[in-house]
């Protein structure tokens, strides 16, 4: 199999964060995607980071990303400094969890995308001194970087050999990109995908993180997106992600089982 197959813990948000990776490793994921916010609160509830590390080792398993960093991109000039500082914090912890990317969340609001453009850089030279780059998301229902196109641009003008964005299947479908939107990256401006479906009965456009649903039961063209990123010649990291609050309230072995084997279904060599 070309891919690495992951879990973003989001996906069994309710359960504590070393259960998150226990079950992961359990399931047969190769690598967890984790939230530095669940690092924080486990951290603020007595544990250490350490745990966390040795938890890792222990299952064997990999991050292949961390999310994320959020309000560099419209901060006024007084708080940018303040949030670059909790970039470099963010960077240091995504490094110590052995991940080379830290998700780089554009604004939710309008806001001028030479602007986010330009913070993008000063992300990338933090992460070159910290050793993680930031990769670009597109949210489909935010109103700055909405569309691969547009996170494409970022870091197509970014000029940068460690500028890279974050594939989403349901943002991009969301947004209304097409197969040839994703055509157009480079392999190797890619520094992750996460895959997923989209609720069935609501129209496109019109939806929001609460209606991921288990892949395969919504209408997204998964294998369409697939074909193109094995003819691109991807072989990097894919993560499950669902904030599906009806998933969250199943037994987490039981969701986990169902998209594993969906994944593998979807992503084994053609």
């Amino acid at each position: 199999m070309a891919f690495t197959l992951c879990l973003n813990t989001s996906t069994i948000k309710p359960q504590p964060m070393l259960e998150k990776i226990r079950l992961a490793a359990e399931a047969g994921f190769a690598g967890v995607e984790i939230w530095i916010n669940d690092v924080y609160e486990y951290v603020g509830q007595g544990g250490e980071v350490g745990d966390i590390e040795k938890a890792l080792a222990d299952h064997g398993l990999i991050v292949p990303c961390t999310i994320a960093v959020r309000q560099w991109g419209e901060a006024s000039e007084s708080e940018y400094p303040l949030m670059l500082d909790e970039v470099k914090r963010r960077m240091e912890l995504a490094s110590r969890l052995g991940a080379p990317y830290l998700v780089a969340t554009p604004p939710r609001e309008p806001c001028d995308l030479a602007q986010i453009g330009r913070r993008y850089r000063d992300l990338l030279e933090i992460g070159r001194q910290a050793g993680v780059k930031p990769t670009m998301e597109y949210i489909g229902f935010f109103h700055s970087v909405r569309h691969l196109s547009q996170a494409w641009q970022i870091v197509r003008e970014a000029d940068d050999p460690d500028a890279t964005l974050l594939l989403d299947s349901f943002h991009s479908w969301n947004a209304g990109a097409t197969l040839e939107d994703l055509e157009a990256i480079p392999v190797e401006r890619i520094g992750h995908y996460h895959i997923d479906d989209a609720d069935p009965h609501k129209p496109v456009g019109t939806q929001t993180d609460p209606d991921r649903v288990m892949l395969g039961d919504g209408p997204i063209d998964l294998r369409g997106e697939i074909a193109v990123l094995r003819q691109k010649g991807y072989q990097g990291t894919v993560s499950l992600e669902l904030f599906n609050r009806e998933l969250w309230a199943k037994d987490p072995r039981e969701v986990l089982k169902v998209g594993i084997e969906r994944m593998r279904e979807l992503l084994e060599d053609g």
